[in-house]
This record gives C-alpha cells, structure tokens and sequence, in this order.
C-alpha cells in the first residue's frame, strides 16, 4: 500500500488518532519484553500511522508475582477470559502457548470482532487453519509472526512478498537450542551430553530438552511454515521428526573433513508435478560454501528458494524475549492500522496436503560403518548397497584392524532404498556399528 493508505501515513498527533486498546494473555519473557516495549515506542507508533496502542489489561497466573513493571490497579487478573471479553478490549495478544485454553480464548476474541497477535506454534502447527477461517469469517487479523524464527521476519514475507511466488522450498535452521549445542560440538569438539549440559547453564535449552533436541519445536515451526509457503494444510502429524541426541562428535568430524557442516534442518518441499508436500526435520549435511553452514550458535536461519525469485536468506535471533516481543509488536501494529481503516488481511483458503512420507522422499545420504578388516568386506558391503538400487558417490577407509571404518556418501536415492540397505548392513557379520545416518542437502 503506498504513503497515503494506512499502513504508510505519517498522522500528525492530533484528534484524529486512534486509540487502540489492548489485552494481553500471558506475561512471561515474551509478555514481559512487550508491555515496557509498548510504552516506549506509542508516541512514535501514533505519529506514524495514527494509532496509539495502550495495554490495559493484562492475564497471569500469579498477580502477586514481582515482573519489575508497574501496572497499575485492576490491570493485572486471573481471569484470561475476562480480558477477551472486555468490551473496551479492542485487540487481544496471546503469548500464554500450549493449545488449551489458548484455542478457547482466541476463537472468542477473533468471534467477537477482536483482531489476535499470538506467538503459539503449537496451537498454529496442530489448528492454524480452522482459527485462519474463524478470522475471516469475523473480518478481523489474526497474526502470527513471532510463532517462527522468534524476531526474524519470514512469515509476513511468505503471507504477502511473496504470495504468488511459486515456492518450490523452504529450509533453515528453526531451533537455537539445538543449533548452539552443534556448533559447540564441531568447534570445540565436545560430546553431545557435554554441549547439551552447557547449553542448559546459559539458559539456551530447558531442565527438559526433549521438545528441542528432538525435533518437535522445529516441527511445529516447519508445519506452519509450509502452510504459509504452499497454501496446503499441514499440521504437526504432517512432519516428520528425527532429533541430534544420537550425533556423536565423530559424526561431526567425519562431515566436517568431507567439507560439510551438520545443522538440525526443517525442511519443506513441494513437488511441482503431484503437488504432494514432504516436511521433515532431521540433521543434515550442509556444504560448508552454503549460507546455512556458516550460521553458528543460537542464531535462526530461513533459506526460501522460489522458481522466479531464486534464493532467499532470512537470519537472526530466532527466540528471546526482545527479539520476540518486537515480531508481536510490528504485528500488533499491523492489527490496530487494519483495524482503525475497517480491514483485515486475509490468507485465504487452504487446500489438505497431500502429505509425502519420509520413506519417499529423496536424498544424497552419508553412512558410516565399523568393519572387519579382511579381503572381501568392501565388496560384501557394496554389494548390498547395489541390490538395493543405491548408488555410491564416494567411498573410504578409515584406520586399519579393529578400528576400521567404511565412510560412504551416496548419489541421489529414496529414503525407503537407503533404509533398506541399512537394515540388510546390520545383518552381515563383517559389519559392527553402524553409525548415524545423515542426510546430504543443499548440492
């Protein structure tokens, strides 16, 4: 929209500015980061586009609780549904997560008329698309920016820039946690229970890690991603999850000497020709010249790669409270302009995907193997690996005795194939170990 729509306006502080009230539903980092947030940029949010934001309800579960804000009297409650129902509540933010009773709460505002923020991706990765109706059948926003990549800007991109781009994928690293615990491994050389205990002390992962390590975190993030990015309804159920708790700092050595770096991926994928949608998370091999490789920590990486636009990076602090909290304030912004201008964006109508199963899609792997060191095992091993119709790409020894190892990457094969090949591979008797199974992307 250009400088004379509502988005883009520059209203003088005057009479013609609209108030715009606010009810926020949970005030823990991300709640906690937003309301001084509000405070200090309203007198610049109103002299850009007119609406002054003011938070004056907010619900927790502890009013007795000391968040170092003062709120003033009867701002603070218990009662979350008293603040949706309020009828001088103009927008509701929910940053309280989990799928009960966020639903509950957002279904009531987005029925009564009242535009949502929320940063709930395990709400939007189970029932994203029946709330997306819900606010359009009610004519009001429901904006969900901070549900992805923390402050990273990618879901406002995918909804508009880019909505008729034939996005062919999206990939990218969805989780700090897990991408601080790998990049401690492959720069200090640290075991995983080490880097995962280091990452506990700085706060980066939770007492309970399994959400993250595991995969379910970037699941929910590659879901809704791949709703956004292919108008299909994909759901958490959808996603295919393989964590890093497995890797070992051998593993990351092995890559690493083969000129590849191993990173936690969320990847989403639309075959052009079926329209079938396959999104998986697992570790994956990067090659070290792709931009994926080189984002370290706990940073967030997005790469969009679309059929006209070519390739596209998103990068950034992909969680905390600050970073967070700006993503649901520029929603939150968008909210209260829509609002006053009588308008909502809508993100239309949503297709069932035609999910694709792990054991279908396509990939260059790396395995590794423990070996008996005696005539004939190479043979023995290629040889099964070519009964499964998988072929070897490169290929080689590593130690000698009982110390030896068979490094294979393979050329282009389906997962189904590959599985194959590793389930025969642990019945022969010159294989010991077999080592963690990754997947090769981004050639």
């Amino acid at each position: 929209m250009g400088p004379s729509g509502p988005r883009g306006s520059l209203a003088p502080m005057s009479e013609q500015q609209r108030e715009i009230r606010v009810g926020l539903l949970g005030c823990g980092n991300v709640g906690g980061a937003l309301v001084p947030l509000v405070a200090e940029r309203a007198d610049e949010i109103a002299r850009r586009t007119g609406v002054r934001l003011s938070i004056e309800r907010v619900a927790v579960r502890n009013t007795a609780r000391d968040r170092g804000i003062d709120f003033g009297d009867g701002v603070l409650t218990h009662d979350a549904m008293s603040v949706v129902t309020d009828p001088d509540i103009d927008v509701v933010v929910e940053v309280i997560g989990g799928i009960e009773p966020a639903r509950e709460l957002i279904s009531a505002a987005l029925r009564a008329g009242k535009p949502v923020i929320t940063g709930n991706k395990e709400l939007l990765a189970n029932v994203g698309v029946e709330l997306f109706q819900l606010a359009d059948e009610h004519g009001v926003d429901l904006l969900f920016e901070a549900a992805v990549a923390g402050g990273i800007p990618l879901i406002r991109p995918l909804r508009e820039s880019l909505r008729g781009e034939p996005v062919s994928r999206v990939m990218g690293i969805l989780n700090g946690t897990t991408n601080f615990i790998l990049s401690k491994m492959a720069n200090e050389g640290a075991d995983y229970a080490d880097a995962l205990s280091e990452a506990q002390r700085l706060g980066y992962a939770e007492r309970d890690p399994t959400a993250d390590v595991e995969g379910f975190d970037a699941g929910a993030k590659a879901a809704i991603i791949a709703t956004i990015a292919f108008g299909a309804k994909v759901v958490a159920g959808d996603v295919y999850h393989e964590g890093i708790s497995g890797i070992t700092a051998g593993d990351i050595a092995i890559a690493a000497r083969l000129g590849y770096a191993v990173k936690l991926l969320g990847i989403a994928e639309k075959d052009r020709s079926t329209g079938a949608v396959a999104v998986r998370v697992h570790p994956t091999m990067v090659p070290l010249d792709h931009p994926l490789a080189s984002v370290r920590d706990s940073f967030n990486a997005v790469f969009v790669e679309g059929d006209a636009v070519g390739s596209l990076m998103f990068f950034g602090r992909g969680a905390g409270g600050a970073p967070t909290a700006s993503a649901v304030l520029g929603d939150l912004v968008d909210a209260a302009v829509n609002l006053a201008a009588g308008t909502h964006g809508s993100l239309g109508s949503f297709d069932r995907a035609k999910a694709l199963p792990i054991d279908e899609t396509s990939s260059e792997y790396l395995l590794a193997l423990d070996v008996a060191d005696r005539p004939g095992v190479l043979h023995q091993v290629t040889g099964v690996f070519a009964r499964h119709g998988v072929s070897i790409r490169a290929a080689e020894q590593e130690g000698h005795g009982p110390e030896a190892r068979l490094v294979f990457i393979t050329h282009t094969a389906r997962e189904a194939d590959v599985q194959a090949t590793v389930a025969e591979l642990r019945d022969l008797d010159v294989v010991g170990r077999i080592g963690g199974l990754l997947r090769v992307i981004g050639e």
